[in-house]
Parts: C-alpha cells; sequence; structure tokens
C-alpha cells in the first residue's frame, strides 16, 4: 500500500508540475483557410503566439524583454520567410504559392499575444488540397496547431505534420468523429478543467466528521456520491457550451476565464479548510463557467457549417468521453488509498494546495 499511495504522491506532483502555470494554451497556433471567393484561391489567416515565434525568429531587438510592434514590423521579410519555409499546401503535388500580405494584426488568444499573418494561396483548381506543417516543433515537440478549412477543422502536432483535406462535403460520420476527437483532446489540455475535477475527486473517498476527515468504507456510496458530482458538472457544462456555441449567450471570455480559476482555487481550498461539504450544486454552478470555457475551445476550432448542432452534441461527448477517462484511472486509485492515514493527512491536503497555488497563479494573470 505504500508504493500506491508514494505513486499516488508523484502522480498528483508531476501533473502539476508539469503543466507549469498554463491552462488550456500550451504552444498553439491557429490557421483559418477558405475558398468561397475563389475555387482556385485560399485565403485565411495564420495566428501565432508571440512568444512562441520569438523562439525562431529574433524578434526583441533592442533586448528589453519586451516586443514592440514596430520590432515585429522590422521583422516581417524574416517572420514571412519562415513561415513560408513551415507551412505549404499542395495540390497534385504542385505547390500552391503563398503570398503574405503586410497588413499585420494582432490577436488574443486566453491573454498570450498573437499576431496575425494574412494568407493567400494560388492553386491551379479546386481538387483537394494537402497540407504540410512544420513550425516550432524544433522547439517544443509539444506544439499543436489548429486547422480549419473550409470549416473543417483538424490539428497538427509533431507526429502529423501532413494531412489532406478533401474538396468533397463532409460526411454526417466523419464529422462526429472529427469533434468526439476534437473533445476529448480538448478535456486532456484543458489543465484547469483537468484539475477542477481532480479537486473534487480528491475528497469523495472521504466525509467529514469533528472536523476531521474520515475515509467512507462504502464503496457504493463513494460511486453514488461522485456520480452526483460528475453528474452535475456534466449538466452544467452542457448545458452552457451549447448555449454560448448557438450564440443565445456571449460572455466576456476573460471574466469566464478568471471564473474557472476561482473555481479551481475555491474547490482545493475547500478540501483542506472546509466551509461547503454538500457540493453536488456549487459544482453545478462551477460547471456553468466551464461549459463557457470548453465553447471558447469550440469557438477556437470553428463549428461545421453543414452539421453544426451534430458538430456540438460531438465535441461535447468527446468531452464527456476524456472526463470519463480521467476518473477512470484516479477514481481506483483512490478508493485503494482512502482508508490509509498518508493520505488523509499528506497526499489529499499537499495535492490540494498544490492545485491551489496554480489556480491563485491562474487568477492573477487572469485578473
Amino acid at each position: 500500500m505504500k508504493t500506491i499511495s508514494s505513486f499516488l504522491t508523484i502522480l498528483l506532483v508531476t501533473l502539476i508540475c508539469t503543466f507549469s502555470a498554463q491552462a488550456h494554451q500550451l504552444s498553439t497556433s491557429y490557421i483559418t483557410l477558405d475558398n468561397a471567393q475563389n475555387p482556385q484561391q485560399y485565403t485565411g489567416t495564420w495566428q501565432i503566439n508571440i512568444n512562441d515565434l520569438e523562439q525562431s525568429v529574433a524578434l526583441d531587438l533592442n533586448q528589453d524583454q519586451q516586443i514592440s510592434w514596430g520590432e515585429l514590423k522590422s521583422q516581417s521579410e524574416t517572420i514571412n520567410r519562415y513561415a513560408k519555409t513551415n507551412f505549404t499546401v499542395l495540390q497534385n503535388l504542385q505547390t500552391c504559392p503563398l503570398t503574405i500580405a503586410d497588413n499585420y494584426q494582432l490577436d488574443n488568444h486566453f491573454n498570450e499575444a498573437y499576431l496575425v499573418l494574412p494568407l493567400l494561396f494560388s492553386c491551379a483548381n479546386n481538387a483537394d488540397i494537402t497540407l504540410n506543417y512544420s513550425a516550432f516543433f524544433e522547439h517544443d515537440a509539444n506544439h499543436k496547431v489548429i486547422v480549419n478549412v473550409n470549416h473543417v477543422s483538424r490539428v497538427f502536432t509533431k507526429a502529423e505534420q501532413q494531412q489532406t483535406f478533401s474538396t468533397q462535403q463532409a460526411s454526417y460520420l466523419n464529422t462526429f468523429n472529427q469533434y468526439v476527437y476534437q473533445g476529448v483532446l480538448h478535456i486532456w489540455i484543458g489543465i484547469d478543467h483537468i484539475l477542477f475535477l481532480i479537486a473534487l475527486l480528491l475528497t469523495c473517498v472521504l466525509y467529514r466528521t469533528n472536523k476531521q476527515w474520515q475515509a467512507i468504507a462504502s464503496k457504493k456510496q463513494i460511486i453514488k456520491h461522485t456520480a452526483w458530482i460528475v453528474t452535475a458538472f456534466t449538466l452544467a457544462h452542457s448545458l452552457t457550451l451549447t448555449a454560448t456555441a448557438l450564440n443565445m449567450v456571449s460572455p466576456n471570455s476573460r471574466w469566464v476565464e478568471l471564473g474557472i480559476a476561482i473555481s479551481v482555487l475555491f474547490a482545493a481550498l475547500n478540501n483542506v479548510w472546509p466551509v461547503i461539504l454538500r457540493l453536488g450544486w456549487l459544482t453545478f454552478a462551477f460547471g456553468l463557467l466551464h461549459g463557457m470555457g470548453f465553447a471558447s475551445v469550440l469557438g477556437e476550432l470553428g463549428l461545421s457549417s453543414d452539421y453544426q448542432l451534430l458538430s456540438i452534441l460531438a465535441f461535447n461527448l468527446g468531452v464527456e468521453l476524456g472526463q470519463l477517462s480521467i476518473l477512470c484511472i484516479a477514481l481506483p486509485l483512490l478508493l485503494i488509498v482512502r482508508d490509509k492515514p498518508i493520505y488523509i493527512k499528506w497526499i489529499m491536503p499537499i495535492g490540494s494546495l498544490a492545485i491551489a497555488a496554480m489556480a491563485l497563479l491562474w487568477c492573477i494573470e487572469r485578473i
């Protein structure tokens, strides 16, 4: 049992340390292309995290630890050359020439600055196209780019740098599979959502009596309690994810992200200094915020123009599958160590405080 307790401690510390202070946004670029105006021309944008770009193109020319608009513009030729080298479009094995306009813009994703490059690929006809992407992998093997071509979204990674986009209309099944995959992927990289769930799970195997945590003896009671918490979270974020994706509500993303960080902070601190013991309704309330956060990710991906509602439902299903996979790993471990003194005295409170420290840092960053 000591081995399992030690493993769980290491697992919690590793999970928290590995992702540092970044939630959602690890190293990500966004590319959007469409040929709606001209079947032989794909126009769109490539949004690049400026911190990522600085790793490959020297931007801070005066070494003052800040990148100005003037420095970005002065390096436009080098930036364009890097972009053309690392992102190409092929059609029938022929390269579609790329033009990058000089009207750069700035954008913001998850409180990080992005440079927006205007793209124009000139192809011979409207046949299928193959995209090749290799940017930033030399500095970050976990970098990814979310590509949306004519409302079809894919994720490019170091292991998958080339993908083909068909000009044929996407089928129900392809759309469903694609958005389920994206939902699973984004719960796994949504570190604030994962830590919120883990903070709740840490005390799902315990009960409070005489100002002390004690192990729940009945596994059936633990499963019932956990099911209620997870169901409340699922129902809540499903409601707001759908409503936000359909533009029925339009929350301010900055305040949503701050609210999510606060929810993680409260859930973690509540384990150490309990204020609320019945977490069902509180989890539901916080779940509404998390659903809006999931919707912002879905907004980055874009919805299928042909199967909008199916895209939302499939993405939501993917989120649930990703969440259940985390539950299936964490809950059996917690059931095994719940009645061990080291868990109640050390693992649960230290794990909770570590999660709280990360959440506090997110709160400061998002204010």
